[in-house]
């Protein structure tokens, strides 16, 4: 139940492709940890920790042509 309490967020991550990589969490700590969960190793390795976007639901439409 502590999970809907708890506001959580969309983040784009860079990478290395310059496409971003979408992922949802609490802050980018834990939506890149997120990401660890669904993604092999080799997925993960393009992906730039430090370099995120926080953007609200509403805009995720405007960031569609930027996923990878």
């Amino acid at each position: 139940m502590s999970s809907f309490t708890t506001p959580h967020f969309f983040f784009l991550f860079a990478m290395k492709t310059g496409k971003k990589k979408l992922a949802y969490g609490q802050n980018p700590e834990d939506a890149y940890e997120n990401l660890k969960l669904r993604l092999t190793p080799d997925e993960m390795a393009p992906i730039i920790k430090e370099e995120f976007l926080k953007i609200p639901q509403r805009e995720l439409r405007n960031h569609i042509n930027e996923l990878g």
